[in-house]
């Protein structure tokens, strides 16, 4: 990225700037807002439609937000206050809310009942209704529908005796674009694919191909099988193996290294281990917030860097500890550093509104992550509350009082992982976020904020506005300008709060 004059200058002076410090210049444009081209990396294979990541926050992300946002184009980072066992079912929930190549179908046992069937997918979740039945062999003798259980009027029979055995199939290796003409053709719904022994080696459903074919999830981030991309955080040392080893196994696309101080001998360690046991699986570190930090970890096999040490809204690090940069210096300077590295940067808090976003890529980001935004959405995994006469979702951080009694990761997340309760040291609060209503609603205001900024600036796409983009420095005069200000809002605008 070429030199930013305001951003290099404080940064040769020692001055620290955040978000609301600057503004971008407008530019000569011949772009239109609804031109641009959003799709961007979060790590080097793993990209995006929209440069959106969900935060791994107890409050923000799990399985229901990370469909959602995957659809529209972003990522869901799963967050590790979970058992691993817990957090695996999540990943496994995305992977299978939409398929292409089904690689490990969900199969069931001939002598199995339909009851315990039906126990199965309730207990964990599934939210397909179409199992591959196998015999003691492995091999494929039928498939049972959600048609089959609907007309099986007792459910202490086997699955044998209700499946349906006349199948179509075909052979493993089949293209997406041969099999949607298969079943077409032959007006079937699952399409099973068999090795040459009659076993189970993947499967195709109809309606998620048919979406996938006909262009209506042109916009969903989709893997090279046609599944929702996931994330989910880890932390370090053994535990960590092991929750990649169960991800690793249920098809996660990213695993993001999730601590307070990434630029740490165990933080550094777990990123070796795992990229030396799985070294096709990518892996993001964080957080971290100077250049040389960020330079590191890239040297030791990281495939994204997560910037951010206290910029977060119910983050309290820079106050009890001391330490943190503001996030507009902390981003810069990693981009700086790592000019010619080809490693993505996610700019992780500080994201109050649509606009900055746009300063934090201009500034060398290549995606945002955003907890508070998101967390009054109806896809979190928290009940909607009234106080004060309107509705609030409950949103804390992970390095709160609560978030660390609760949750081992949490402790360790934040150095504390040998403390008793009552020694603990919060670095985050408790509160309460204001309802928002559905996650699509906010993602278009996010987006459609960046896209308006891009068409002011008159770049086409992230890396232009990484490149070609100045920043002019503002003071507290200029910031209180850029606000509404000499009336009484008498209609607030869906994306906008006062301050």
């Amino acid at each position: 990225m070429r030199e930013k004059l305001v951003l290099e200058r404080a940064r040769e002076e020692g001055w620290a700037l955040a978000f609301n410090d600057v503004r971008l210049r407008p530019a000569h444009s011949e772009i239109m807002p609804d031109e641009v081209n959003l799709e961007t990396m979060f790590s080097r294979n793993v990209g995006l439609k929209i440069p959106i990541v969900s935060a791994a926050m107890d409050t923000v992300t799990e399985s229901r937000l990370a469909i959602q946002l995957a659809k529209l184009g972003g990522l869901g980072v799963i967050h590790r206050g979970l058992t691993i066992e817990k957090q695996a079912s999540e990943v496994a929930k995305v992977k299978h809310s939409l398929h292409g190549l089904i690689e490990n179908p969900i199969c069931a046992k001939a002598d199995d009942t339909v009851l315990s069937l039906l126990n199965s997918r309730n207990e964990k979740g599934y939210s397909f209704h179409s199992f591959p039945v196998i015999d003691d062999d492995g091999k494929l003798v039928g498939i049972v529908t959600q048609t089959d259980v609907l007309f099986c009027r007792d459910y202490n029979q086997k699955l044998g005796e209700i499946m349906t055995s006349n199948l179509f199939t075909a052979s493993k290796g089949i293209t997406m674009d041969d099999a949607y003409e298969v079943m077409m053709k032959n007006r079937v719904k699952v399409l099973p694919l068999v090795d040459e022994n009659g076993k189970i080696s993947g499967m195709y459903a109809a309606v998620d191909l048919r979406r996938i074919m006909d262009g209506s999830a042109v916009n969903y981030n989709l893997d090279d099988k046609g599944q929702l991309r996931v994330g989910a955080a880890v932390g370090v040392g053994n535990e960590a193996l092991k929750r990649v080893k169960r991800l690793y196994e249920k098809g996660i696309d990213v695993i993001v290294i999730d601590t307070a101080h990434g630029d740490s001998k165990g933080v550094i360690d777990t990123l070796k281990r795992i990229k030396n046991r799985y070294p096709k699986l990518d892996v993001v570190v964080g957080n971290v917030s100077i250049g040389d930090s960020a330079k590191r970890l890239a040297d030791e096999g990281a495939d994204g860097i997560k910037i951010g040490q206290g910029p977060g809204s119910i983050c309290t690090t820079r106050i009890i500890a001391g330490v943190g940069r503001p996030q507009l210096a902390a981003v810069y300077d990693c981009a700086r550093v790592l000019e010619g590295y080809n490693i993505p940067l996610c700019a992780d808090g500080g994201i109050t509104y649509s606009g900055d976003i746009t300063i934090a890529i201009a500034a060398g980001a290549d995606s945002v992550m955003i907890g508070s935004l998101l967390a009054g959405t109806d896809e979190t995994p928290v009940e909607i509350v009234l106080a004060q006469g309107r509705q609030w979702k409950s949103y804390r951080g992970m390095g709160s009082l609560g978030a660390m009694k609760q949750h081992k990761s949490s402790r360790q997340r934040y150095l504390q992982e040998g403390r008793r309760e009552k020694d603990l040291i919060p670095e985050g609060v408790e509160g309460l976020a204001p309802y928002r209503g559905k996650l699509e609603g906010v993602i278009k205001y996010l987006v459609g904020g960046l896209k308006q900024g891009m068409g002011y600036i008159g770049v086409k796409d992230i890396s232009e506005l990484r490149e070609n983009t100045e920043f002019d420095r503002v003071t507290n005069a200029g910031i209180n300008e850029s606000h509404p200000h000499d009336v009484n809002i008498t209609e607030e605008a869906p994306n906008y709060r006062g301050r």
